[in-house]
């Protein structure tokens, strides 16, 4: 459910909504064909651009299209959820299902929940039995991977080894939607890749390892300290005022608590809607602010930030 602060915050939302911008989504539906366009316009002129330039232009595109995909499971450019899984179903970045995604970020949305191991599927930390059920080897990985760095080199893998534990087990046990999920996605997959392959001078291996990956722990950066343990819920999701590119990269996301409150806001809405009502956000936040993803690369490149073990679950 959306939080406003009182009925003017509720009617300034509503009149966000009601412009001619809101309505037909134009930026959001540009967004959408620029990705695309730019995607197969790189891979095909791969070979004029040459291996790296290539490479280059793709990883932060591809972060892009992850936070495209995340505009697209809120309800954005329509509100039709199959035309929306079909827009955004194509697997630029390679690993993650979009209905995987879709489903598991918003059981992620019920804030009550957030940050609680087992509860959370976007939790980054560990219950007091898993912590104790770790080997020490485990344990100094989570808390590399509560550093910046650390999360930047080990995020994207260790989140790719969980994500294979737990679909094998799915698939193991037999679920028919996850099979039909995966077959659909690895069939696009390898369509993509194939795509790549004939059509390009990138190595199916090198999008693979070198492109795909890199943009996934950039991805890890934004959400590296988005959300904190707090009694609070509405204390437990963070204001960063980034600057660009990031704001771009990531399509304001790093006002992460506006978006929680009002998550059917699109992402341009976004910085007008705190821009206006700034320090009651941060207020409402408990002063959880990060002056950009500049100050978590200073303040805690090879420090932790916090502790893996989840201090109250």
């Amino acid at each position: 459910m959306p939080h406003y602060f009182d009925t003017a915050h509720r009617e300034e939302i509503e009149t966000l909504r009601q412009r001619l911008t809101a309505r037909t989504e134009w930026p959001t539906w540009l967004l959408l064909i620029g990705v695309y366009v730019g995607w197969f316009s790189i891979v095909l002129a791969s070979g004029w651009l040459g291996l790296w330039w290539s490479t280059v232009l793709l990883i932060p595109l591809v972060v892009l299209w992850l936070s495209v995909q995340h505009e697209l499971l809120h309800g954005h450019p329509t509100r039709w959820t199959s035309l929306n899984k079909i827009l955004g179903y194509a697997p630029f970045a390679v690993w993650y299902p979009y209905t995987l995604y879709r489903d598991s970020h918003l059981l992620h949305h019920c804030d009550e929940d957030l940050t609680l191991p087992g509860r959370d599927p976007e939790s980054r930390y560990l219950s007091a039995e898993q912590w104790q059920g770790s080997s020490l080897f485990e344990q100094r990985l989570h808390w590399l991977n509560k550093t910046v760095l650390g999360r930047f080199a080990l995020g994207a893998p260790l989140a790719l080894l969980t994500l294979a534990r737990e679909e094998l087990q799915r698939l193991k046990a037999g679920e028919r939607q996850a099979w039909l999920m995966w077959l659909s996605h690895g069939t696009l997959t390898l369509l993509i890749l194939l795509f790549v392959a004939r059509y390009s001078v990138l190595p199916v291996w090198h999008y693979l390892l070198l492109i795909s990956v890199p943009a996934l722990s950039i991805a890890m950066i934004r959400s590296y300290y988005e959300h904190r343990p707090h009694a609070e819920p509405e204390q437990r999701t963070v204001i960063n005022e980034a600057a660009w590119p990031w704001r771009w990269l990531f399509l304001n996301l790093n006002l992460h608590l506006v978006h929680h409150d009002l998550p059917g806001l699109p992402w341009y809405d976004l910085p007008r809607a705190y821009r206006a009502r700034r320090e009651q956000w941060l207020a409402r936040s408990g002063g959880f602010l990060v002056q950009g993803y500049g100050q978590l690369w200073w303040e805690n490149g090879v420090k932790a930030i916090d502790s893996p073990r989840h201090p109250f679950h």
